[in-house]
């Protein structure tokens, strides 16, 4: 079970206080069990600062407070606070990676929904769609659903997860690509052979929790030469 620890402080010398992470950081590179660090000001009081850090585990949590190198920096971190600062261990229960899960809901829409009308609550209206096999971007989330009809219209097709990355306002998708040729593709008349491929998706989230942008890689050549509609290259 993940878990989180919180460290409350107060400190008038937040600078030096930064600098000692930073020297915490590449002291314990390599052998340090923090998955995740982030510090926070008070905006109504400069000086209270909390820290959250994040584990696989409480049992590495353990493992990373017997570092010397935490033993060492957390003793000046102490000197460096305006009073004994305080810590609240969390077992964490619920991890909602809000971003992440509307890209996983944008692929199961895709390939799954009667029709496209969900995306309105998933996609802004004037999404930004950037895929090297358009000759030109796609832009506005209506035009999005016309090029995405274009697959439905051709395929009975289905996306695998297979990893998902967020970092910032980005969340990066790796999925598998299975269908069985139903209908005309790109003028390649329905030719009922099952065909898959690979690909990754770099979703960009606004303010609004909606896509805005998206960057699509997939091998559309391999999915060429499945349909018959290239011959496959020599090696």
């Amino acid at each position: 079970m993940t878990f989180v620890q919180l460290i409350d402080c107060r400190t008038s010398r937040f600078e030096e206080m930064d600098r000692l992470m930073d020297q915490w950081v590449e002291q314990t590179r390599g052998k340090r069990t923090a998955t995740h660090a982030v510090v926070g000001k008070d905006r109504a009081d400069t000086s209270h600062v909390v820290e959250i850090v994040e584990f696989p585990s409480y049992e590495e949590a353990m493992r990373n407070s017997k570092l010397p190198e935490t033993d060492r920096i957390f003793r000046e971190m102490v000197a460096l606070c305006d009073g004994v600062p305080t810590f609240t261990d969390l077992d964490v229960v619920r991890d909602a990676q809000l971003n992440t899960d509307s890209a996983r809901r944008f692929f199961e829409v895709a390939a799954t929904a009667d029709d496209l009308s969900p995306m309105t609550g998933l996609v802004e209206e004037h999404y930004h769609d950037h895929d090297p096999a358009n000759e030109q971007d796609v832009i506005g989330l209506d035009h999005f659903r016309r090029e995405m009809d274009v697959w439905r219209g051709g395929f009975d097709f289905a996306f695998r997860i297979e990893d998902q990355l967020a970092q910032g306002d980005r969340v990066c998708t790796r999925w598998n690509w299975e269908g069985t040729h139903k209908g005309d593709f790109l003028g390649i008349p329905a030719t009922g052979r099952k065909v898959a491929m690979t690909g990754t998706t770099v979703f960009r989230f606004g303010d609004s929790g909606k896509i805005v942008e998206g960057w699509w890689q997939y091998d559309r050549l391999g999915l060429m030469v499945q349909l018959g509609a290239l011959e496959p290259t020599e090696s």
